[in-house]
């Protein structure tokens, strides 16, 4: 079960965020049109928005967004909405004509809806005279931004109780040369008075996530053993999942030679005798300090001097991984033919001695990563340090994996204890509402009293 000791804020913020944030939007923002049995075009269009790479942690981004009026009747008043991921955060005081809507936290929430009540002309090209501005987590890795222009007020889910108004100076639309480029928009739908499209982009973010493995002895009994498999991302980054029908990764278990596996985690399946598929929870995002651990009982059939049972992340793209030393786990059942008690050794390491790797400092990529068909996100460059290093039967500082009898702990913040985490269910309830599409809005329309 995954777990956290981070600030239980940002899960409540990363449950609400993927309620809202990750889909797109324009196919259910606005019902069918029950005569046509599909949607029309829409007069309002969103100009295109161009995606964002090689951006640092700690910076400041502007997000402009364009949009036209592409009928033949002025508007009297459309919003902007902008959804984040949650590597991002706007930037200083919301303006007065806008609400950040979000959980219990006004500095992170990841909604913004702006209403303008000013003349939109038909042919007209506007945008905002002052984009607004987002401020670079340090989490961050492969975020996203959704924006939407409609002409009804979207008002938030019930997932985020919280609404609060703007102080800081209002917010103003500037028509833009006639010439400027909008195309035809992303998906423009209207129903009688009601329009909307929107869209999605992606800031690629100079970052790492290490994720790692460990394995350790929980219990013997007799010739029962139960092994305990650990999945960690020990950041800096937070891996987002964007796709919810594939496994950001898997991992596979190997039982030592000379035991049967009488009982394994339900998330294990079986590839050939004592070989297992493994898949952690990792929708919709991998968080820094989350932890997922699986439960492996082993029958000793004879004892088999130098058996170890291991666990490995497939081999699978992760350019954002930069230390693949920590990818795998091996675990000693018998140092020689009578003895008993296990004793872990990481990534090849020895017994007693350490092996470099853990949680990476200072590491970098550029060009930042894509989602692909398998789920999995890539980036591409960079460089990475080395930080603390992984020791035996103990624990590891700053995020290092560690194996053992005695259990893997971590200080420093970075690795969660093994076991549940409070994050689960709000986890859980965020991968349920999951859709495919990186950023765009979903949100449940509230009407407003149009004035």
């Amino acid at each position: 079960m995954l777990g956290t000791v981070a600030d239980h804020s940002r899960p409540l913020r990363r449950a609400a965020a993927a309620v809202g944030a990750v889909a797109l939007i324009a196919m259910a923002a606005v019902p069918a049109s029950a005569d046509t049995g599909g949607r029309l075009p829409g007069d309002l269009v969103l100009g295109p928005l161009k995606s964002l790479t090689g951006v640092k942690t700690g910076s400041v981004v502007e997000l402009p967004a364009l949009f036209a009026n592409k009928g033949d009747k002025a508007l009297e008043k459309v919003y902007l909405t902008y959804s984040l991921s949650e590597g991002l955060a706007f930037r200083g005081s919301a303006p007065s004509n806008c609400e950040l809507i979000g959980m219990n936290r006004e500095s992170d929430a990841p909604l913004m809806i702006c209403e303008f009540n000013q003349t939109v002309k038909a042919g007209g090209i506007y945008a905002p005279e002052k984009a607004p501005s987002l401020t670079v987590l340090d989490d961050a890795l492969n975020e996203s931004v959704s924006v939407m222009v409609s002409t009804y007020y979207t008002g938030g889910l019930d997932n985020f109780p919280n609404v609060w108004h703007g102080t800081g100076p209002a917010m103003q639309l500037t028509e833009l040369p006639p010439t400027t480029p909008v195309g035809d928009g992303h998906h423009p739908t209207r129903k009688d008075d009601d329009q909307v499209d929107g869209a999605g982009m992606r800031v690629d973010v100079v970052n790492t996530a290490d994720l790692q493995m460990a394995l350790r002895e929980k219990s013997r009994a007799g010739k029962t053993l139960t092994l305990e498999a650990t999945f960690s991302n020990a950041g800096p980054g937070e891996v987002k999942h964007y796709d919810s029908e594939t496994s950001l990764t898997k991992f596979q278990f190997k039982a030592p030679a000379g035991t049967t596996v009488t009982k394994i985690d339900n998330r294990c399946h079986k590839i050939t005798t004592g070989s297992y598929n493994c898949v952690p929870y990792t929708h919709p995002n991998l968080w820094v300090g989350a932890t997922d651990s699986f439960a492996v009982t082993l029958r000793v059939d004879k004892a088999v001097p130098g058996a170890k049972a291991s666990v490995a992340l497939e081999n699978k793209a992760r350019p954002y991984d930069k230390n693949k030393k920590n990818d795998s786990a091996t675990l000693l059942i018998n140092k020689d033919s009578g003895s008993t008690g296990g004793t872990g050794t990481t990534n090849g390491g020895t017994t007693g001695g350490s092996s470099t790797g853990g949680h990476t400092t200072g590491g970098s990529s550029t060009g930042g990563g894509s989602t692909g068909g398998d789920g999995s996100t890539s980036s591409t460059g960079g460089s990475t340090g080395t930080g603390g290093s992984g020791s035996t039967g103990g624990s590891a500082t700053g995020g290092s994996a560690t194996t053992g009898s005695s259990g893997a702990s971590a200080t420093g913040g970075n690795l969660a204890s093994t076991g549940s985490g409070a994050t689960l269910p709000l986890a859980g309830a965020a991968a349920a509402t999951l859709a495919v599409g990186a950023g765009a809005v979903l949100l449940v329309r509230r009407r407003a009293a149009r004035s």
